[in-house]
């Protein structure tokens, strides 16, 4: 092995061999119950990002774990078409030569996204493999390949067949600019300064007036009503009257309805069926016409009166509130902070809009679906999220399949000139079944929202509507891992779906995470400049290359600086390389079930170190083991060292808890016991002990034993680790295997560590502890006392028991040894001691006599001078944490840091001022 880790030499060479072996394909002569994940489609216009990456390495982790365990075990990879993102970007592309779809027509539009995905549509899955992803990439699946393709058709058919689906006139969440309805996943609401203006509605009688409150005066175009609440004693007498409505002069009732708050504005709200969904709901109680004024542009349509007629609805606002204050009837404007929808990629405002769409009616395909969760064949974890799965799912609303874009599942349905609807597989089948001969029929020309070919996913990837072999064996799937965010979009579809179409829940567990965010807890997000790109923390990145990524081109200039600021401030000097294994053992400390993380750098870098120890580690066994009698072979004699014994007993209990763990789901804690075995029981410790046997007159059955748990112990520890961190661990196990008796061309097809129970030695672990205990007492009055790490120091004991007195025989080449020990002496009477440090052991005492060994006086004045220095900066900290300005001013995380550091100097001040009371005493 390389005297230094560096991980770019070997992650290339390893994926490649991984995936050229075919490793990563089920083991289809197991007989155990198979094990498979659907990976969570990324789209084919992505790039991995940190939840990309977060996610990813949790199904690698499980994937690999249970690969290793002898499970059939299948990843199923896959992309989604994004229809339209996907269409955007190729949109974007034509514009730039001056094109558009519409010049090129539908089918040429369409042959030029597939030429972009051939081109550029791979970027992510070729991300994923820098991550270490292993699905079985010979199964690779895309939404709108053939198979898929067929999927969705038949299921969309045998849907319309039941009648679940149907072609109606609802209110759906509208983009302007895109053209097409989006769902609310694609639908961000963020709180911005508007206006409420508060409008005066003639009755019709003319005996005075109503006043409305609104946040979009130019939709008044389109009342249909006045709300007031039944009991509202203010306008009880004016229920079922009629106000003029301003402008339009259109009379229109005024209606009781219990969803309106009279304690918000007036009291009194403009019903507007056909562009806000509250009004919508309270229209259909009331059977209020449905008015649409506005184009698919947002502006003002003919319905409207021709004065506004093509106005965009913020220059139609500006004229209606002219208009309104011209004729007096505007009662005032407040500033009003509100929630504006805005599409996700558009930017652009969201309109509430009425058109033709098709629908999946979801109630009937809701309820074993729920039944599915309360029964228990499907699990959330953590459990908390079933609330969130019933909630929606018991007040379910019709599903919007449809999207007015050209990417995508053309929806299968048919229509003449005469306005009949024929739905079917194709329009072969559709003319054969009903006849139709040669009359002319036109395709719809929308197509199915992405979520809809999604929702097929755990099946139809499989090969569903045949029933194959893989089928067969791999569904239902084993868990889903996703975020809580499309519990909704994604999750409760698909067993919906799945329930529907197969029979088979899709998954019998969800393992819910939750989002990365920045080192502050804040969300990442572009607008803030605080992304992080996992590659970048793979490969490293320089200052100016990150401060690049980070400042936009569209981005005010203003907000640039500040991002470009923050940056150079944090990453003086860019972000270095940590390498895969690091970053995603990062990832695996931070996941504790369901909740978000806080991702750290210096976690990463902490972890890239520890990916340095191991190597080192190995390194260390390896040149005290290679060339040298491992005990492979068994036939000669083999004494194990308490050491040996010791570290061999706990690896049983870090076995059992680490599968534990995962099997749980608690990959922070695994990952953390991992850690802690390997640094220090493994490397601090076990190889520390194992010197003085390999380096002194010890016998060579001794010389063999420990050899053997050197080697045994580190190639179980390589297995164990494989899940989290890859690379490192083939790397090194090629190396090490062999000494320990393995064999095999690679790791992750090893099986995965047992305990083995008649291996635990609590005795063993007992005196081991004592052994320990010991070394550290000495260690700490070193420590305290400031005496040189090497020099050799005279041991004292009392109070010695007779196991004490055991222990002490047994294992006293260890303590001289690995204290630094000149000597150990156990005094016959306690009161002989002379002027010592004192450390404890149980009941036992170790002293140190300090004659000699340190000078008195320096060391006091040494302490004082330490002791007010830190005095100063507590009472400057203090003084500053106790100015009320500073603390409501200051940005939360800077009070935060503040205070910790103030717990950090009262912590080392009591440490040296119980230092100086110890020498004082002396």
């Amino acid at each position: 092995m390389d005297k230094h880790f560096d991980p770019t030499t070997i992650e290339a060479k390893w994926y490649q061999t991984w995936e050229n072996a075919g490793y990563f394909s089920p083991n289809t002569d197991s007989d155990k119950a198979p094990y498979c994940i659907m990976i969570p489609p990324p789209n084919v216009t992505g790039s991995l990002h940190m939840g990309h990456a977060f996610q990813d390495t949790i199904m690698d982790t499980l994937i690999r774990l249970n690969r290793m365990q002898g499970k059939p075990t299948l990843w199923q990879p896959g992309t989604d078409h994004a229809g339209i993102a996907t269409q955007m970007v190729v949109e974007r592309q034509l514009a730039a030569k001056g094109l558009s779809r519409h010049d090129l027509g539908r089918d040429k539009f369409i042959d030029e996204i597939w030429k972009w995905k051939a081109e550029s549509g791979g970027t992510i899955t070729q991300q994923l493999r820098r991550l270490g992803a292993s699905p079985d990439w010979s199964r690779e699946r895309f939404t709108m390949d053939d198979g898929l393709s067929n999927a969705v058709k038949e299921v969309f058919v045998r849907l319309y067949e039941e009648g679940l689906i149907y072609r109606g006139k609802r209110l759906v969440n509208w983009d302007p600019v895109l053209h097409t309805a989006v769902s609310d996943l694609e639908v961000i609401s963020e709180e911005e300064q508007g206006n409420m203006w508060h409008l005066r509605y003639p009755l019709t009688n003319g005996n005075g007036h109503l006043v409305v409150a609104t946040t979009r005066p130019e939709t008044m175009l389109g009342d249909q009503a006045v709300a007031v609440h039944p009991e509202d004693e203010r306008y009880q007498h004016l229920i079922g009257q009629t106000i003029t409505l301003p402008l339009v002069g259109r009379e229109i009732p005024i209606i009781a309805d219990d969803y309106v708050d009279p304690a918000f504005g007036t009291g009194c709200v403009k019903i507007t069926p056909a562009h806000d969904f509250n009004d919508y709901e309270m229209g259909k109680r009331h059977n209020l016409p449905m008015l649409n004024v506005f184009t698919q542009d947002a502006a003002i349509n003919e319905e409207a009166p021709e004065k506004y007629l093509g106005l965009d609805r913020y220059e139609a606002r500006k004229q209606i509130v002219a208009d309104l204050e011209a004729l007096g009837l505007m009662e005032k404007i407040e500033p009003h902070k509100l929630m504006v929808p805005r599409g996700d990629r558009t930017h652009a405002v969201i309109e509430p809009m009425l058109t033709d769409q098709w629908y999946v009616a979801v109630q009937e395909l809701a309820k074993p679906a729920i039944d599915a969760v309360k029964n228990g064949d499907i699990e959330f974890v953590p459990k908390n999220w079933e609330n969130t799965y019933f909630e929606w799912m018991n007040n379910i609303q019709d599903w919007c399949i449809s999207r007015q874009i050209w990417w995508g599942h053309r929806i299968p349905a048919w229509y003449d000139d005469q306005g009949g609807v024929y739905v079917g597989r194709d329009e072969a089948e559709v003319r054969a079944k009903h006849n139709l001969g040669d009359r002319p029929l036109h395709q719809d020309d929308d197509v199915l929202d992405t979520w809809f070919s999604s929702a097929l996913w755990t099946f139809s990837t499989l090969g569903w509507p045949e029933q194959t072999p893989e089928l067969e064996k791999f569904h239902p799937t084993s868990v889903l891992v996703t975020g809580f965010d499309i519990i909704f979009f994604w999750v409760a579809r698909m067993i919906m779906m799945t329930l529907k179409f197969t029979g088979q829940v899709p998954f019998k567990q969800v393992y819910v995470h939750g989002l990365v965010r920045d080192a502050e807890g804040q969300k990442m997000s572009k607008s803030k400049g605080n992304v992080l790109d996992p590659i970048d923390l793979i490969d490293g990145i320089d200052l100016e290359s990150l401060v690049n990524k980070r400042t936009y081109g569209m981005m005010q200039p203003e907000k640039a600086a500040k991002i470009e600021k923050d940056t150079r401030k944090q990453f003086a000097d860019g972000i270095p390389a940590f390498g895969t294994d690091a970053m995603r053992f990062t990832f695996a400390s931070l996941a504790s079930t369901g909740r978000d993380i806080r991702f750290d750098l210096n976690r990463c870098e902490g972890y890239r170190n520890f990916c340095n120890k191991l190597w080192n580690a190995t390194r260390y066994v390896l040149m005290n083991t290679q060339g040298f009698d491992t005990g492979v072979d068994e036939s000669q004699p083999i004494e194990l060292s308490l050491a040996d014994r010791w570290i061999v007993s706990r690896l049983q209990t870090l076995e059992t808890e680490v599968v534990r763990h995962f099997e749980q789901y608690r990959f922070d804690m695994a990952a953390n016991l991992l850690y802690e075995f390997t640094w220090n029981e493994y490397c601090d410790w076990y190889l520390e002990l194992a010197k003085p046997i390999l380096n002194k007159d010890s016998s060579d059955a001794a010389k063999r034993g420990t050899r053997q748990t050197l080697v045994r112990v580190l190639e179980t520890l390589l297995r164990l680790l494989h899940p989290v961190m890859p690379y490192i661990t083939e790397e090194a196990w090629q190396s090490v295997a062999p000494l320990a008796g393995k064999q095999g061309d690679t790791i992750m097809l090893q099986l995965y560590p047992e305990a083995d129970d008649s291996k635990i030695d609590s005795t063993a672990e007992a005196e081991l502890d004592w052994v320990k205990q010991f070394i550290m007492g000495v260690r700490r009055i070193r420590s305290e006392m400031d005496i040189a790490p090497g020099k050799p120091l005279p041991v004292l004991l009392s109070k010695v028991s007779a196991q004490d007195q055991a222990w002490l025989d047994n294992n006293r080449l260890f303590l001289m040894t690995l204290a630094k020990l000149e000597s150990i002496e156990v005094l016959a009477n306690e009161t002989d001691a002379p002027e010592s440090a004192m450390s404890l052991v149980g009941e036992m005492n170790i002293l140190i006599p300090m004659a000699g060994l340190i000078d008195k006086d320096a060391e006091l004045a040494r302490l004082d001078k330490e002791i007010s220095k830190l005095k100063a900066e507590f009472e400057r900290l203090n003084a500053k944490l106790s100015n009320e300005s500073f603390v409501a001013r200051a940005p939360e995380e800077v009070v935060a840091k503040e205070r910790d550091k103030l717990a950090d100097i009262q912590s080392a001040l009591t440490n040296l001022e119980q230092q100086h009371d110890k020498i004082t005493a002396l």
